[in-house]
């Protein structure tokens, strides 16, 4: 890790929870574009103590460093309200374990419970057997765009980017078709929840947990369906592995549901609607692809690059360690901006511009590490075969509007991108 560390005014700009983080960071007005505030910042403090307590790190060396350092992991939450909303509202319990805790899903677990955990779902996310799923993609993408082409104008996250990712999870985890609508809800519910809980107002984190009780209370249900009359698919698969004797606990196995439900496609959505935009901002290179269709899953790696979903990570100390000349304690959280470590011009030159040539995976959009998102082949392949067949298939793409961004922070998407195909 880099040792070299910038000091700034640590003063807040007000005493909100956005100006106790500082730098204006996630002000209302940067989120449509929050670049030239992580330019800024990893200019001025790359290592930013904001006057919340929370070290921020915005360098691809540190950010790298970080997300493969076992000294980084999960520990509580440092404002548990969501925790504690969860445990008084649970009264069912389907989401304890026999001690009463909430049980999280691998993602945020620390070893050994997290590669125990995701040994049971890796199996069906390898990328041959993301593979063989190609061909129901591609089916699911030419029937989502006969439907757009006949309306010629769309928005084309409802009607295209959101509604493949999200039907692809579905028919993975079987979940029946007059459900989805309901489904639907409590994912964007949950989705929009994913913010750290400082950013988020107490109403928006008790829809959250409702939200997750209520799918919980659903995945219950359909799961004890499976192990009665098991099926093919991921969620019977989950419902009756066994491992040397070892299976998922009932709690484990709905948080690992809560998981691939909303992990399984918000993100995928985000990617395919931000790629459509960066394209159509880069008509030289949205020209370059329509040209070399064979160009799309390396531009799929640049638009995670140069426009990820997901913006920043927490870690915490889990033991106390010295970055530069700063002690941290054991527990002291680190923020990992993804966003402005990928356009860190001392590991991508010329930052700023998308480039379908660019040709790298050392993007950190997925992460690194032990916690490297399960789930990238089947997002790296839907987004290929959707910018792919959108372009195939089209002569004409442009925008009708404006494009409209979601306030979230963590989790960056497109609410809206109004569109006109031919």
């Amino acid at each position: 890790m880099t040792t070299e560390e910038q000091t700034v005014n640590s003063t807040p700009d007000d005493d909100t929870p956005i100006g106790r983080v500082g730098f204006g960071l996630f002000e209302p007005a940067t989120r449509a574009n929050p670049y030239p505030v992580y330019h800024r910042l990893r200019e001025q403090a790359p290592i930013y103590h904001s006057p919340a307590g929370i070290h921020i790190f915005s360098r691809y060396a540190d950010a790298a460093a970080i997300l493969c350092d076992p000294r980084f992991g999960y520990s509580e939450p440092r404002a548990p309200l969501g925790r504690a909303l969860l445990t008084e509202h649970d009264r069912t319990g389907l989401l304890r374990d026999d001690h009463g805790k909430s049980v999280s899903s691998f993602l945020t677990r620390n070893p050994p419970d997290h590669n125990r955990l995701r040994r049971f779902v890796a199996p069906s996310f390898t990328p041959r057997a993301v593979a063989r799923l190609a061909p129901r993609i591609t089916a699911i993408t030419d029937a989502l765009l006969d439907t757009a082409l006949a309306s010629r104008e769309v928005d084309l996250v409802e009607s295209f980017a959101y509604a493949l990712p999200f039907t692809v999870i579905c028919e993975l985890l079987d979940i029946p078709a007059a459900d989805h609508t309901m489904v639907q809800h409590w994912s964007h519910t949950m989705a929009r929840g994913l913010d750290p809980e400082f950013l988020v107002p107490p109403q928006r984190v008790e829809q959250r947990v409702r939200a997750v009780l209520e799918t919980a209370a659903y995945f219950h249900e359909l799961s004890a369906q499976r192990r009665a009359h098991p099926g093919s698919d991921l969620l019977s698969e989950l419902a009756t592995i066994e491992d040397n004797g070892d299976a998922l606990t009932a709690p484990e196995l709905l948080s690992t549901c809560l998981l691939l439900l909303v992990a399984g496609h918000e993100s995928t959505a985000s990617l395919i609607a931000s790629g459509v935009l960066a394209l159509l901002d880069h008509p030289d290179q949205l020209a370059r692809l329509r040209a070399e269709p064979g160009l799309a899953a390396a531009a799929v790696e640049e638009v995670l690059r140069y426009d990820p979903p997901p913006q920043l990570v927490f870690r915490a100390t889990l033991t106390d360690l010295t970055i530069g000349e700063s002690f941290l304690p054991a527990g002291t959280m680190a923020m990992v901006l993804l966003g402005a470590a990928n356009r860190d011009p001392a590991e991508f030159p010329d930052p700023d511009r998308l480039d379908l040539t660019r040709a790298t995976q050392r993007h950190l959009a997925f992460s690194q590490g032990i916690h490297f998102c399960l789930g990238a082949p089947l997002a790296r392949l839907q987004a290929t075969i959707a910018l792919r067949r959108l372009l195939e298939r089209t002569t004409t793409v442009a925008l009708n509007g404006q494009p409209r961004w979601k306030p979230n922070v963590a989790l960056r998407g497109l609410e809206a991108l109004p569109i006109t195909l031919r």
